[in-house]
């Protein structure tokens, strides 16, 4: 048995096929991790999301800003944008119930010695602290009044955390954090607009990941996301969005000896993050 973490799909589902096929991928004993962003840009997210919802326990997909916006238009509390790819899934007959499987799923996962996150986690958290707060955003997003939520999602205040936020300004500070982060200044404020290179910004915002006293720091993240960053592999950080929607890659890592594996990937039109 082995446990392979995926890149960002963004509804590139023939890349897909082939990655797996590479890996030699095996259901019934293998298992798959994905770091969020099943859909959006690229051609086929509906396929993307009937494949992995088809794993069941197979496979493990946290949230992403791109899967929470699915579910924000479908749900009729955002309208689509310009460079959206998801009409294909909004005019399925199965929309409700895929709808629902992404309410449903993590957004953030721990076991075997990793964490799985789409974007990062603030310098104040250890992983278990995460894995709490992870859990109250679960909880509204499949709670009665996860509607009212969703309509109160959006938004990039507050930029800090503290433990002492509450109600949707907490929530919204874990959902950032967890699904659009990139860099925060000294301060550990996120600064979620930054989407360039690491050291491309004037002002000298660092990397989630390379923030001084992180708390995370001893687990290996598994995270996506940023795209600009590109494939980074080391000891305490796996990110893994190598630009499959771009046109460059689609990556997948075998957990319990890194071992790599890539396929490439043609354009997609829909190209932005």
């Amino acid at each position: 048995m082995a446990t392979y973490a995926i890149g960002d799909l963004q509804g590139c589902y023939e890349p897909l096929e082939r990655l797996l096929k590479s890996l030699a991928f095996d259901p019934s004993r293998d298992r798959l991790w994905f770091v969020g962003d099943l859909v959006n840009r690229g051609p086929d997210s509906l396929a993307c999301l009937r494949f992995v919802r088809g794993l069941g326990d197979g496979a493990v997909a946290v949230l992403g800003n791109h899967d929470l916006h699915l579910l924000c238009i479908g749900e009729g509390v955002e309208k689509p944008r310009r460079r959206d790819t998801l009409d294909e899934v909004l005019a399925a007959p199965d929309r409700m119930e895929l709808l629902a499987w992404i309410r449903h799923r993590p957004l953030f996962h721990f076991a075997d010695g990793f964490a799985l996150v789409h974007a990062g986690l603030l310098p104040e958290w250890s992983v278990e602290r995460a894995a709490e707060l992870a859990t109250e955003v679960e909880a509204a997003l499949r709670g009665p009044g996860y509607r009212d939520f969703l309509e109160r999602l959006y938004g990039d205040e507050p930029e800090r955390w503290s433990e002492g936020l509450a109600g949707i300004d907490r929530l919204r500070v874990i959902v950032n954090a967890m699904t659009r982060l990139r860099v925060c200044d000294a301060s550990g404020a996120m600064k979620l607009a930054f989407k360039g290179e690491p050291g491309e910004s004037s002002e000298g915002w660092t990397p989630w990941f390379d923030m001084p006293s992180r708390g995370s720091r001893g687990t290996p993240i598994v995270f996506g996301h940023w795209s600009a960053l590109g494939l980074c592999l080391r000891e305490d950080a796996l990110g893994l969005d190598s630009g499959c929607v771009w046109g460059r890659a689609l990556t997948a890592i075998r957990l319990h000896d890194r071992a790599l594996f890539q396929v490439e990937c043609p354009p997609s039109k829909g190209r932005e993050e």
